[in-house]
């Protein structure tokens, strides 16, 4: 019985030291865990926990932790993008704004101190400074527009469009335009009614603004065109020329707020680097994309895709 009774303490020992130890090997494991999220996250590396341990609770565990500092590190990357991209679109509206006010300041002096100005002088000094405020009252605007279009506050009320009438509309408004430049024109627009869920008020912006810069950036190539086409259950619309094109290293940030390289398209309403950002929000409010392709002097396509209604 004595012997019985010892065996047994003797294992019961062993299982406490058994347990100790193990307890002891967790603790020290989850001092490392805690050690190396600390450093990790205090120096913003990209590094990850990496343990050896044959627990499979620690190692889901860890798991999760190199999930979190993954998403972690993503939303680092992204933020400090935004940090960047805010200071450079700060500098841009700053810049936007104080050219034209700049020039009507000008303007104001001149009129104020030269007294030898003339009536004829001095109304044409007035018409300019009305146009420079214009021009300031639309950058205003399309930044306003822009903001509650990224912040969701401006829902674009969806109805069923045909789509033909509208590219019929957009590409007669600037009819004038290109005849004066001696731009070939070539339209194509199938008979067949095509129709998707969509704003009138929205697609008319958006060509507006695809046009535009189609005539302003493509005239070189002498030739504008625009297709309606249906592709699969897709209903689409390219807008293209040939003139000097987007270069491929600079294709992926035309559609960037305050895009401003001078060889980019994307200085629509006086320079302020908006125009595509508008068009690309707008398409994808009307639940579309917008792509580009483009081979400088061959072909630059802007492409608008939108889901086909059949009914």
């Amino acid at each position: 019985m004595i012997a019985f009774l010892s065996v047994a303490i003797l294992l019961l020992l062993i299982v406490i030291l058994w347990q100790y130890l193990r307890l002891r090997e967790h603790s020290r494991h989850l001092d490392y865990i805690h050690t190396k999220l600390t450093s990790i996250v205090d120096r913003g590396s990209h590094e990850r926990l990496l343990l050896f341990n044959s627990n499979p609770h620690l190692q889901t565990l860890l798991t999760d932790l190199n999930r979190l500092l993954d998403v972690n590190h993503k939303g680092a990357v992204e933020l400090a993008k935004l940090e960047k991209s805010m200071r450079s679109m700060l500098a841009n509206i700053s810049h936007d704004l104080k050219t034209p006010l700049t020039v009507v300041l000008g303007y104001i002096e001149t009129i104020l101190h030269d007294g030898n100005i003339t009536e004829e002088e001095q109304a044409h000094i007035l018409r300019m400074i009305h146009a420079k405020a214009e021009e300031v009252i639309r950058l205003m605007n399309s930044f306003f527009d822009l903001a509650k279009l990224e912040s969701g506050d401006k829902q674009i009320a969806l109805s069923r469009v045909e789509l033909g009438e509208v590219c019929r509309r957009n590409i007669l408004s600037f009819y004038d335009i290109l005849n004066a430049k001696g731009s070939e024109v070539e339209i194509g627009i199938p008979d067949e009614a095509m129709y998707m869920m969509g704003n009138e008020e929205a697609l008319d912006r958006v060509l507006s603004n695809l046009l535009s810069n189609a005539i302003n950036y493509g005239d070189a190539g002498g030739v504008l065109g625009l297709t309606l086409y249906s592709a699969g259950d897709q209903v689409c619309i390219d807008v293209w020329d040939r003139g000097k094109g987007i270069t491929e290293g600079h294709q992926d940030k035309v559609f960037e707020r305050l895009y401003t390289l001078e060889d980019s398209r994307n200085r629509d309403y006086q320079g302020s680097g908006l125009g595509l950002t508008i068009t690309k929000r707008l398409t994808e409010q009307m639940n579309g994309s917008i792509t580009l392709r483009s081979k400088p002097y061959v072909k630059t396509v802007f492409t608008l895709s939108f889901r086909r209604l059949t009914f």
